[in-house]
């Protein structure tokens, strides 16, 4: 065997599972700790599922990685103002030629932590009192997901209201995962602006304040109303009613048009002919006389 060819070239890394925030610098680690070859060929590439794209070929970077990136060292890799769309899987791969085993790879797995952006909050503008109401707040941008915490005027919400003697008048849970506040009662205290905040290992942030108003039920005021209509609704039967018994829904066609039959003039007689059917007098009917 040729002497050259005593040892197989070999990597290490300090870290593979780096974790960076997002915009600041990510270093990949990648050593040769053994190799007789001078000079070996240097590969990094990024897996994305079954697609694989180079990063460092062919000594130099590739795409938009040549603004942002570069070699530290004989074989790291530094990535500059990291983004979210960097995190994955990046592969170290080493070929030299004068080892005995030509070739090593390294996977280094990169996770890049992001701060949450403003939560959407959802708060209904007013709820009468004893009715349920939910109140939502949803962030998707951070990373980790982030967990929620409510406020009411500035004072903190707990998990559970039956935990805290100051809300002890108050029958709500918060679910810091999903980001609800749930009441099964709400009462006049209730009342308040409400917020929402996100938080995760990188940082926190709120959603804009929203009034919620807790009122009553004008059970009175709803009768009343009721009543009013009803009222309403019978003074028009009576009108229409009124209305028939004096004739003017009476109509008589002819020739394709509606009229009223005119009042007879005193001192007018006037012949009635079989064309215009019986002749009714004060509700009663009956046929015209030979």
């Amino acid at each position: 065997m040729d002497g050259h060819r005593t040892l197989a070239v070999e990597l290490t890394s300090v870290n593979t599972h780096p974790v960076v925030q997002e915009f600041q610098r990510a270093e990949l680690s990648c050593i040769i700790s053994s190799t007789t070859t001078l000079n070996p060929r240097i590969e990094w590439k990024k897996i994305v599922g079954k697609d694989t794209t180079y990063v460092y070929y062919n000594n130099k970077m590739q795409g938009d990685w040549g603004a942002r990136a570069q070699l530290q060292g004989r074989t790291s890799l530094v990535i500059h103002n990291v983004t979210r769309a960097d995190k994955g899987i990046y592969r170290c791969e080493v070929v030299a030629p004068e080892d005995v085993n030509i070739g090593a790879e390294i996977n280094i797995n990169l996770t890049v932590h992001v701060k949450p952006v403003a939560p959407k909050c959802r708060v209904p503008p007013s709820v009468p009192v004893g009715k349920s109401a939910t109140l939502h707040c949803q962030e998707k941008e951070g990373f980790p997901e982030p967990t929620y915490s409510w406020y009411r005027n500035a004072d903190s919400l707990p998990a559970d209201s039956r935990s805290n003697p100051k809300f002890q008048n108050s029958s709500f849970t918060v679910n810091s995962k999903t980001g609800t506040l749930v009441f099964t009662e709400v009462h006049k205290g209730d009342t308040g602006r409400y917020y929402c905040i996100a938080t995760n290992n990188v940082g926190s942030a709120k959603c804009e304040e929203q009034q919620m108003e807790v009122y009553d039920l004008n059970i009175a005021g709803i009768v009343g109303g009721i009543l009013v209509v009803l009222a309403v609704l019978s003074l028009i039967t009576v009108g229409i009613c009124c209305a028939y018994r004096k004739g003017f829904f009476v109509h008589n066609k002819q020739n394709g048009n509606s009229y009223k039959t005119p009042t007879k003039p005193d001192g007018v007689n006037y012949i009635h002919t079989d064309e215009e059917g019986p002749i009714a007098v004060e509700g009663k009917c009956w046929p015209n006389e030979e």
